[in-house]
């Protein structure tokens, strides 16, 4: 009877079941229209950053390809929860099989580590442009950026990897009904029947070699920056080069403080469980929303591309 009442990850099918807004059902197609609006401003944010920077031959330099990647991975990120968020909030479809499951978790988990890893890359462009201007364009070649692309891809696949095949080893019992609208590592993990201290270690190992890893970089380019900045003799050339990294700091706070706050309930269980819901989403959105705002505000390059297309769209039609 025990061995009836559990199911193996490689059983098919094997459903999953997402959740809304816990306690508040009835007005989940009510909370559903600010979700919308977030996801249409962080699809359309992003979207017009990247056709800016693709379009504007003045944006074509290291910063804006930074900036080009970042806007890419917050666009990736809201794609990969849109559809069951606002699924189970709209129209309550709540079933998923286990591998659409394990492929969001996948993406989600990855797109979070590459915003990561690009604001690291951030991070080290201002350092060079501040504290090495004259061999910027040497250091930040095209090819050296895609190889950072490049390295930030390698490391997603290999840290999420191993969390995957793990997954896909693990026991489920007849209780599958996770706790968010879209399918999280820890979520799904704490539905089996089985020991998943080692989905558990990897999991962390996966946190801390990417965010726990990038984190302390961005904090130390930034205490270089400081450094060598304070040591210009002239204060407006002093507020010129700090308000370079304006906007990435923004990004650098918008991202890993709502981490922070998102770690610290996961493991805190004080809480109602709406609350819980509605943090996990926000943090998923926060970031997506705000950097295309962000940059469009501080970046005046980037804000008068913006103008220039949007006012070449309007005399054409």
């Amino acid at each position: 009877l025990e061995e009836s009442s559990k199911l193996s990850s490689n059983a098919s099918p094997l459903i999953f079941f997402l959740t809304g807004i816990p306690g508040l059902r009835a007005a989940q197609v009510w909370i559903s229209i600010p979700f919308c609006l977030l996801y249409v401003l962080a699809l359309s944010g992003n979207s017009l950053i990247l056709l800016v920077v693709f379009r504007e031959q003045s944006l074509h330099e290291p910063m804006y390809y930074f900036l080009s990647m970042l806007s890419a991975t917050d666009l990736s990120l809201s794609l990969c929860t849109l559809s069951t968020t606002l699924g189970v909030l709209w129209f309550d479809a709540q079933e998923i099989n286990l591998n659409a499951c394990i492929s969001q978790m996948f993406f989600l988990h990855g797109f979070t580590f590459m915003e990561s890893g690009v604001l690291l890359a951030m991070a080290f462009d201002r350092f060079i442009a501040i504290c090495d201007p004259l061999r910027y364009t040497t250091i930040l070649t095209n090819a050296r950026i895609t190889q950072i692309g490049v390295i930030m891809l390698i490391r997603i696949v290999a840290v999420m990897l191993p969390v995957v095949l793990f997954v896909k080893r693990l026991t489920f019992c007849s209780s599958l009904v996770l706790s968010h609208s879209y399918c999280y590592h820890v979520d799904l993990i704490q539905l089996s029947c089985t020991d998943n201290r080692i989905n558990s270690i990897l999991g962390l190992f996966a946190l801390f070699s990417t965010t726990g890893f990038d984190c302390p970089c961005i904090l130390l380019s930034y205490i270089l920056i400081i450094r060598s900045v304070l040591s210009i003799a002239s204060s407006e050339e002093r507020r010129k080069a700090f308000n370079t990294c304006v906007s990435h700091i923004s990004a650098v706070a918008i991202f890993y403080i709502p981490l922070s706050l998102s770690l610290v309930h996961r493991y805190g269980r004080s809480a109602p469980p709406f609350v819980h819901t509605i943090m996990a989403n926000v943090f998923l959105l926060i970031p997506p929303v705000l950097n295309p705002i962000i940059y469009s505000v501080k970046t005046k390059q980037i804000r008068k591309a913006i103008i220039r297309i949007l006012f070449q769209k309007q005399s054409q039609i």
